[in-house]
């Protein structure tokens, strides 16, 4: 048969050999070659996770943030390198750039740039504050745990010490290995602990720079801005109220076992008086030897007769008025926050020098990703026929 015969029986058809398809059948063709591209595994591309979700309620947004994570449940990582080796370990919360950076221990939070980032194996610390518990490591023995850091710098040094609160800027700053220590307020119990030595544990201080110049006393309550500014390797000591321990701007020697409540030798006036309810008028009988207070204006130290037995003991006399002197506490408090505002400059360019490194390191990273970008292999599509 001859072309033109079939031309011919086309035509009869009706059917017009250059005319396309009806439309409405083209369209019925587009469903099903997307069904085709969707099963056909060569040229199917990897669907990425939402923005900053994963699996098992981890989230992560920043660079290389939760990097390494593997098994791990309920993480979140918010900036660069934020828990980034955090591997099988849970519930760690870190927000900042370089936050838990080591960490593969569980239920840790850090909140600032730099806080817990060299910690391996501490759990349930709590650092808040740039470069807050910045060292701690920990061990498998709890060592390094169940720490709580609030301000900058707080707890800065500590490696292996426990169960310590610190509440303020460079609060337990210095502190190593030692634990068991709440310090409340700025410089607080900065120097506990300096020497690594771990014998500054179950101190209590409260206070701006209250006990900032301890280094292995323990067992020490202080409570009173600049109180303790003599207690270094003094244990059991008790003192209460402000500058306590300060002997008109000069400490009186390291003590033991000592309690000074609104020490008058901080006082430099011969004017402090001292109210204790329950003493006068008390309507039942003390017996006991008689408790009198020394004629030395200097330092009002309570003791006893040392002759109950004898002539009674005369009364003490009311201080005769006498000029006031300038007071000295105003120089002090000048110095101290001199000192104050200097450490705080030297903490502003040590936050500064670690910015900067962090922002090298993140140029570095950069770099070595633009130059991993430039040597991949484009993607191949196979194509089914």
């Amino acid at each position: 048969m001859n072309s033109s015969n079939q031309v011919n029986k086309l035509v009869s058809c009706g059917r017009d050999p250059a005319r396309s398809l009806p439309l409405w059948r083209g369209f019925l063709l587009i469903p099903l070659i997307l069904v085709c591209f969707a099963f056909a595994p060569q040229t199917r591309a990897v669907v990425p996770p939402p923005d900053g979700g994963y699996a098992n309620f981890n989230t992560a947004e920043g660079q290389q943030a939760l990097q390494l994570e593997a098994n791990g449940v309920a993480n979140t990582g918010l900036g660069w390198r934020s828990l980034f080796s955090v591997g099988d370990a849970n519930f760690n919360t870190g927000v900042g750039a370089g936050a838990l950076v080591l960490t593969t221990a569980d239920e840790n939070t850090a909140v600032g740039a730099a806080a817990l980032l060299l910690n391996t194996l501490g759990t349930r610390n709590t650092a808040v504050g740039a470069a807050a518990l910045v060292n701690n490591k920990g061990d498998a023995m709890n060592n390094g745990a169940f720490n709580d850091a609030v301000g900058a710098f707080a707890l800065n040094g500590n490696v292996t010490g426990f169960s310590n609160n610190a509440m303020g800027d460079s609060a337990l700053e210095l502190n190593t290995n030692a634990s068991s220590n709440t310090a409340i307020g700025d410089l607080s119990l900065r120097n506990n602990d300096a020497t690594g030595a771990a014998d500054a544990n179950f101190n209590t201080a409260v206070g701006a720079s209250t006990m900032f110049n301890n280094v292995t006393g323990s067992s020490n309550t202080v409570l009173g801005a600049g109180a303790g500014p003599n207690l270094v390797t003094g244990f059991n000591n008790t003192y209460v109220g402000q500058f306590v321990g300060d002997n008109s701007g000069t400490p009186i020697p390291d003590e033991n076992l000592t309690i000074r409540i609104g020490d008058i030798s901080a006082d430099g006036f011969g004017s402090a008086e001292c109210f204790i309810g329950g003493i006068f008028n008390n309507p039942q009988p003390v017996g006991g030897t008689v408790v009198v207070v020394t004629l030395d204006t200097s330092n009002d130290h309570l003791g006893f007769a040392p002759n109950p037995g004898g002539a009674p003991v005369a009364p003490r006399s009311a201080p005769q008025p006498r000029e006031r002197p300038q007071p000295h506490h105003q120089a002090m408090l000048n110095d101290k926050v001199g000192k104050l505002e200097a450490t705080v400059a030297q903490q502003q360019k040590q936050i500064e020098t670690l910015t900067a490194q962090l922002r090298e390191q993140a140029a570095q990273i950069q770099s070595v990703s633009a130059q991993l970008e430039m040597v991949r292999p484009a993607p191949r599509v196979v194509e089914n026929r």
